[in-house]
């Protein structure tokens, strides 16, 4: 009887989910727009509430021994929190995607057609240890007129409980439906579940975390999923590479935030400029803490590396880990990759733009960079206020999704009596 109840509970939720998508829709920018100036006010004011709660999920994590990369990403502080509310601010700022023209046309029978973006519906979220994306999906669901309910998982479970309770008093406080943000963590594992198969009431469904939760969520949805990655990143130093250049880029890539999606965890370097490049560049990336797992060839110039297994190449360490292999040329380059990247963001630092118009397209990633840092593949460095994550197929949406990327479309056909012959 109670797994009835529970079950009837979720469903309930997910029902007044619809009932508030169906008000979010008709909803004008002017009223969204201040419905996120809202959640941002009780983001910056909400410290008190939100810090405690983070504390408890923290001191459980460590507890029954959740990662370091994973403790990362599960910390919030004042300054992660003024950065969430700035990211809301900057969704404020963007055009409003819903009733965009994406293209038209008169028929000759005099028909016009347009179509024009509409909201999803209904937006799930599964994901993990991650309350930032708790406040980025509301956030843009909100602008782009959708619902969404959220299984943030047991890891932040009491963070998550805060910051929806804070969201769903800012969206009432200016006369939008509270229940256009939902949690169902208390449903647990059970509810995650439920929701994968909530076809009808749920529109799409976003996975965000490991590549073992992703893969169950692609595998056992009933649910339309939009396929966000793991991220086996790749940076490759081509022959012709400056090296502080390289170094610079090296360094960044993977320690600014090793736990994230888009730091590098493996590291390509063009065998004619091995001597030349890896000294610095590992010597620079060892003193920022990086244990290295190395090749053969790299261990014979860099000693203090430890071997290099398959295993390593094909892992998103999240951690201050990073696998490191000597390539004879690009073809060999391209070739690694093919074998073990994940398809989210590779780069090549070069001075030899025909081997970099190569690299750009022959890599099959959603982000494919040359002399830049992996770790500027983010909603927010793209200019997009936040990301509902980086999507890694190439369905619909694949690259930072912002936006748009939570719109689908419609035609709409006006006529004046026209019948088909």
């Amino acid at each position: 009887m109670a797994d009835t109840v529970t079950a009837l509970s979720l469903d309930d939720k997910l029902r007044a989910a619809r009932t508030a998508s169906l008000a979010l829709a008709q909803a004008s920018t002017a009223q969204k727009n201040a419905g996120l100036e809202a959640i941002a006010q009780a983001v910056e004011t909400g410290a008190e509430r939100i810090l405690p709660a983070n504390e408890l999920d923290l001191a459980n994590g460590r507890e029954n021994g959740l990662s370091t990369g994973l403790q990362d990403r599960l910390r919030l502080d004042e300054a992660r929190l003024a950065g969430l509310a700035a990211a809301t601010r900057d969704i404020i700022a963007l055009p409003d995607p819903v009733g965009g023209v994406v293209r038209g046309s008169t028929l000759p029978n005099g028909l016009q057609l347009t179509q024009v973006r509409v909201p999803f519906g209904v937006v799930g979220a599964i994901y993990e240890a991650r309350p930032n994306v708790t406040i980025d999906i509301a956030a843009l669901a909100l602008k782009s007129g959708n619902a969404v309910v959220l299984r943030g998982g047991s890891a932040a479970e009491n963070t998550n409980r805060e910051l929806v309770a804070l969201i769903q008093d800012a969206l009432a406080s200016v006369g939008l439906p509270a229940d256009a943000v939902q949690t169902i963590d208390e449903f647990g594992r059970e509810g995650a579940t439920q929701l994968m198969q909530a076809r009808g009431l749920v529109d799409v469904l976003i996975p965000r975390g490991s590549a073992q939760l992703i893969d169950t969520v692609v595998r056992e949805s009933k649910v339309p999923v939009i396929e966000t990655g793991a991220g086996v990143v790749h940076l490759y130093l081509d022959a012709s590479a400056d090296v502080e250049m390289a170094t610079e880029i090296a360094v960044n890539s993977k320690v600014q935030r090793p736990s994230v999606c888009n730091a590098l965890e493996t590291l390509l370097v063009d065998a004619s400029s091995a001597e030349r490049l890896l000294p610095p560049v590992l010597s620079a990336l060892r003193e920022n803490g990086v244990t290295l797992h190395a090749d053969e060839r790299t261990r014979a110039l860099f000693p203090d590396a430890v071997p290099v297994t398959d295993e390593d190449y094909a892992t998103e360490h999240m951690s201050l880990d990073l696998s490191v292999k000597v390539v004879d040329d690009l073809d060999e380059a391209l070739e690694h990759i093919r074998s073990y990247s994940t398809h989210h963001t590779e780069s090549i630092v070069t001075n030899d733009m025909a081997r970099a118009n190569r690299f750009l397209a022959e890599v099959d990633s959603a982000v494919v960079m040359v002399n830049a840092s992996t770790r500027f593949t983010d909603g927010g460095e793209f200019g997009f206020g936040a990301e509902v994550g980086i999507s890694t197929q190439k369905l619909h949406a694949r690259g930072p999704m912002g936006l748009p990327e939570l719109t689908s479309t419609k035609w709409i056909v006006r006529g004046e009596g026209q019948v088909r012959g």
